[in-house]
């Protein structure tokens, strides 16, 4: 071999490892252990929220002849949510849904089809896939485990599955897709940045349409149903306020400045609205209770989801403000006025404080009011407010007609409700054959 020939083999190697520098360092740089570490302890935050959490939150409230159907329910959704994400889920919410591709996604990644070790969606890129799709199974789960409070202590076990199973179906997988995987409300340029509508207005509205088409536990309003045990509502807020940081921050999908300040606004909401709350109940019935307090807490949360990816600390403060306020009057003056018969009161903290955060977005994500800014270059305040009424609006909709026929078939089918004999023995022992506490 000549020294030229040798010189030009050289080249042509030096060449083609160039060309293959750029991607090269993009496999290497694209994922990123410091963001991918903060996701997996972020999605192991909201799996937190609902078993314990939300579970011991919920079972508190009831009573004490109700509180492991309660668990039961949290329990067994966590168990099929996981299953039915697997399954086809996932692939509705955030795959390409060709011709429909503004209402729902499609079947591509069906069975977790195509998602490896290897694999990285396509918002997410600084993470595996699988950790994405973990992250949002959590997401999935809460979501349906937070109606059952809704119509707590009087549902057929039977008929909950399957109500739940087909409403994360035909309902969460489409909201979800609207706004997270590239469907129509995400062309709106909706801010939502954890799931106000997606998780707590969808819940919120399905858990009224349940209460409402179920009917009153037997002697309510005029028999006294007191919590059995606050000390575990206390706990179960407690926890929920912990895993929070996971739903929140965690929304970032990276470990950066977004995230600590997610953070920071979901902790000031929070305080702010639990003692708003705590101090409307003082004015209101003269006294402050433990109940009030944890459940001002929990709509602070609530109403901080849509908005902490985008406002500052003073914006925190509003919103937590608000939803204080406002979440305790739906829970006790609305419910009184219309006399429906929500259990825990999902409507009047969830739905309420989801539409309190998310109107409330489009005002405080201004960068003038210490903001990230609107979804748009050319978005102003007020074309921002409308884009969240928009979102609020057809969440609700859509959620009440497709909850309403969803249940309406059960009960055609199989009856939503237990007996009353049922009922009163406490559905402990009557669909479980299991007490929870000791006589």
């Amino acid at each position: 071999m000549t020294i030229q020939k040798f010189q030009g083999r050289v080249k042509s190697a030096l060449i083609v490892l160039m060309s293959m520098l750029p991607s090269l360092a993009f496999a290497e740089d694209s994922l990123n252990s410091g963001d991918t570490a903060w996701m997996l302890t972020a999605t192991a935050l909201v799996l937190f929220m609902t078993i314990p959490g939300l579970s011991l939150f919920y079972a508190g409230m009831v009573r004490s002849k109700n509180v492991l159907s309660v668990l039961m329910q949290c329990f067994a959704i966590t168990s099929l949510m996981t299953v039915l994400w697997v399954l086809y889920l996932y692939s509705l919410a955030f795959t390409d849904g060709g011709a429909v591709n503004a209402f729902v996604g499609g079947l591509d990644k069906a069975f977790l089809a195509g998602v490896g070790v290897d694999s990285i969606y396509k918002n997410a890129p600084t993470i595996p896939e699988t950790v994405f799709m973990t992250f949002q199974m959590t997401f999935v789960i809460i979501t349906p485990a937070l109606i059952v409070g809704a119509f707590a202590e009087r549902m057929k076990f039977s008929a909950m599955l399957i109500f739940m199973a087909l409403w994360a179906t035909f309902v969460y997988a489409p909201v979800c897709h609207w706004v997270w995987g590239g469907g129509w409300l995400d062309g709106y340029g909706i801010l939502d940045f954890a799931g106000g509508t997606v998780v707590h207005i969808n819940a919120g509205v399905a858990g009224l349409v349940a209460a409402i088409m179920l009917g009153k536990r037997k002697g309510f309003p005029h028999v006294a149903m007191p919590p059995h045990n606050l000390t575990l509502t206390v706990v179960g807020a407690s926890m929920l306020w912990i895993g929070w940081f996971g739903f929140n921050a965690g929304s970032e999908l990276a470990a950066d400045g977004v995230a600590g300040m997610a953070m920071a606004v979901t902790q000031i909401a929070t305080a702010t609205a639990a003692l708003a709350w705590m101090f409307s109940e003082w004015v209101s019935h003269g006294k402050p209770s433990v109940l009030g307090i944890a459940s001002g807490a929990v709509a602070g949360l609530v109403a901080i989801t849509p908005a902490s990816g985008a406002v500052g600390p003073m914006g925190a403060m509003a919103i937590g403000a608000a939803s204080g306020i406002g979440c305790f009057f739906a829970a006790t003056r609305l419910k009184r006025v219309f006399g429906y018969d929500d259990s825990l009161d999902v409507f009047g903290v969830h739905a309420m404080g989801g539409i309190i955060g998310a109107i409330l977005t489009g005002v405080f994500a201004a960068t003038t009011l210490g903001g990230a800014g609107f979804g748009g270059d050319n978005t102003t305040m007020s074309t921002q407010v409308i884009a969240q009424l928009i979102g609020v609006v057809a969440t609700m909709g859509f959620t009440a007609v497709m909850s309403f026929i969803i249940l309406k078939v059960i009960d055609i089918i199989m009856g939503l409700r237990v007996d009353e004999e049922q009922e009163i023995e406490g559905l402990d022992i009557a669909l479980h054959e299991e007490r929870g506490y000791i006589l």
